[in-house]
């Protein structure tokens, strides 16, 4: 008798892992940290595990404690951290039978900042979870941490998180360089556990600088002994001083600034919680948004900043209203008020609530109440005391609400009998080849004037425009079809705007080659570019494509005499190179100097059909440029262009003017 295969569910139940009691598996001490550090720190660099250390010695200034902060980047790559606090005691635990220094470093939810409130070591603190310091220990090949109080000094070493070296207790001698009290800690991150191993600079000194902001008379010193360089800060002026210094643009009014904090008394807030902020409106640049709980960067913004914003909301909001200033039809909301705001924020929240351990941002839903309701009032006085900045900063609100309002209304291509229609100034060509016709897109009527009898009617066509284009480098796309000019760009294009990763049809393209002729001075060149910004920010598969040329015309036309057996002739050169290049030609020739004369252009109206034909339309003799990203990335092109072409990028363009000066020729 044959024997039964055996069955499926048997054979899968067999290969499979066994899960059972002995399949759990708890960590223990720091292991967690080393399994997942993501949880608890970031892991792009270890710049917030040296945060950690270096919010300890923030919060013991914060107390009362302390008035110099230390921070030293050894050329070993470790990092370490001093302050003159009160110093990490280091008797034992009564209960866990440690050194307390030993928890601190070495336990995960070990720490002085849950003990809030009257007769705890800290009020006020940026820590709360007692994960901080623990988490750098874990993440580092190697930390010391020496604590001085009592007139002791206690000096204890991990490696990888463990104790390597038990706790040494020795008299503190201030003669010998000890302190009085504080406490040093240095690291050696661990480079396995992070992207790269390298401190980000920028973000330490700006860190370091905002904590001296925040601590007003707290001394804060970076030393970098690779490269000898020490820097200090030490503001006495506080928030004030800090964003006058980091502002990109000049405010329309005067700073406002202000604090407010509970007294014993108050019926919601604990004694001590509050905000202090300074608040810039400005018309240009990028706003500067800064915001800290208890000294902790709050990068990702939080409930203390939507107090800020609903303070200032409410405030101009009333203002406006007991002044009737709000035009009809026009609805301010929060964001208006706030657009064009600058500010830097200080919150002291008893027991802030954090998102995730490295504390961006703020979720403590008591501090919208605590931040507006000492914001709003301060910022109502404020402006009845001063109505006439208060006008100013209502006629900025009610602009942005305005601008907002008209960026929501879509502006449709006209259209007659449900078909485009084409723009009647635009003078079309015969051939409907896209290998061979060609659209110029030409600066002024009389230039147009030109082109049009200078032009082949075959394949060439003229599209005049007057003066200058809109900037569209921060226009909406839904609202280009608003501006005459681009809405007639577009139609005799035959292609409807689109953004880089979009898709366009295509198949209404009219034109193989796009050109852009404008005269050869400083405003032919500005109108040359606000095209191209256009083209490349709203048309850009145009460019990708290859449709996109720009024409260049002749700055000189040469006139010059027979010599000898060669008879008289014209010569166009278009800059001075072509024009030296030119004279250098005739003097070889035999002519001799002053025996030729040199027009110039001041623009394309100033040549007669016969001469535009010649030197810029002819296919055979003309010059134009196709207009490609070159090396460049989308993304390096897009940046040069937003400093060149952005509102608020005017202190982007002074540095590239200041960079490339020498090499720009000025036409006057």
């Amino acid at each position: 008798m044959a024997t039964k295969p055996p069955l499926l569910t048997s054979s899968l139940t067999a290969s499979r892992p066994e899960y059972s009691e002995n399949s759990i598996r708890v960590l223990k001490g720091l292991e967690p940290v080393k399994q997942r550090p993501g949880m608890y720190t970031r892991t792009d660099n270890p710049l917030h595990i040296i945060q950690e250390v270096l919010d300890n010695s923030a919060d013991e200034a914060l107390a009362g404690h302390g008035r110099k902060l230390r921070v030293t980047l050894h050329t070993d790559g470790s990092v370490s951290v001093d302050d003159d606090g009160r110093g990490i005691p280091f008797g034992m635990h009564p209960e866990e039978k440690a050194p307390v220094v030993e928890l601190v470093f070495t336990r995960l939810h070990a720490g002085g900042k849950f003990d809030k409130g009257k007769g705890g070591a800290y009020s006020f603190s940026g820590g709360l979870h007692g994960v901080g310091v623990s988490v750098t220990n874990a993440l580092s090949t190697r930390l010391e941490v020496t604590s001085y109080r009592e007139g002791m000094a206690a000096r204890l070493v991990f490696s990888g998180g463990d104790v390597a070296e038990p706790l040494v207790l020795r008299q503190a001698d201030t003669s010998a360089g000890d302190r009085k009290s504080g406490t040093s800690v240095r690291a050696w991150p661990d480079p396995k556990y992070f992207e790269s191993p390298v401190l980000p600079m920028a973000e330490l000194t700006h860190l370091l600088r905002s904590k001296a902001v925040l601590m007003p008379g707290v001394t804060v010193t970076l030393t970098n002994e690779k490269t000898k360089d020490v820097q200090t800060w030490l503001y006495k002026g506080g928030l004030r001083d800090y964003l006058m210094q980091t502002l990109n643009d000049e405010p329309v009014i005067p700073m406002f600034e202000g604090d407010g904090f509970a007294d014993a008394g108050h019926d919601s807030f604990t004694e001590g919680e509050g905000a202090s902020w300074c608040v810039a409106f400005t018309e240009g640049g990028q706003p500067v948004r800064e915001s800290y709980v208890n000294l902790i960067p709050t990068s990702a913004g939080g409930t203390h900043e939507s107090g800020l914003r609903d303070g200032l909301f409410m405030a101009v909001k009333g203002f406006i209203e007991l002044h009737s200033l709000l035009p009809k039809g026009v609805k301010l909301l929060p964001e208006d008020v706030f657009a064009r705001a600058s500010y830097v924020l200080s919150a002291k929240v008893l027991d802030p609530q954090f998102q995730g351990q490295i504390k961006e941002r703020l979720n403590s839903r008591d501090a919208v109440r605590l931040v507006s309701s000492y914001v709003r009032p301060a910022l109502e006085l404020w402006l009845h005391q001063h109505v006439d900045y208060g006008k100013k900063l209502a006629e900025l609100a009610i602009r942005a609400a305005q601008t907002r309002q008209k960026a929501g209304q879509k502006v449709e291509k006209r259209k007659g009998s449900g078909v485009a229609v084409l723009p009647g100034k635009l003078t079309d060509c015969e051939s409907r080849d896209l290998a061979h016709n060609e659209v110029f897109l030409v600066e002024g009527d009389s230039a147009g004037g030109s082109a049009k009898m200078g032009r082949d009617k075959e394949s060439q066509a003229i599209l005049p425009l007057r003066g200058k284009v809109l900037n569209t480098w921060e226009v909406e796309r839904d609202r280009l079809f608003a501006n005459t000019e681009i809405h007639d760009i577009a139609v005799a294009i035959g292609v409807d705007p689109h953004g880089p990763g979009d898709t366009p049809d295509m198949s209404g393209l009219r034109y193989g080659k796009v050109c852009i002729l404008s005269d050869a001075d400083v405003d032919g060149s500005h109108i040359q570019v606000l095209l191209l910004t256009l083209f490349f920010r709203h048309f850009p598969k145009l460019i990708e494509a290859g449709h996109v040329y720009v024409a260049r015309p002749p700055l000189f036309r040469v006139d010059a005499p027979a010599r000898g057996k060669k008879p008289a002739f014209k010569a166009y050169a278009l800059d001075d190179g072509e024009l030296s290049a030119i004279l250098d030609k005739l003097r070889k020739e035999g002519a001799r100097d002053g025996s030729w004369s040199i027009s110039r252009f001041k623009g394309l109206g100033e040549m007669n059909a016969e001469q535009l034909w010649e030197t810029t339309l002819n296919p055979d003799t003309r010059r134009l440029l196709p207009v490609q990203l070159g090396n460049q990335s989308f993304m390096q092109t897009e940046g040069l262009i937003t400093k060149l072409m952005g509102k608020g990028e005017a202190a982007a363009r002074r540095e590239l003017m200041e960079l490339h000066g020498d090499a720009v020729d000025i036409d006057i």
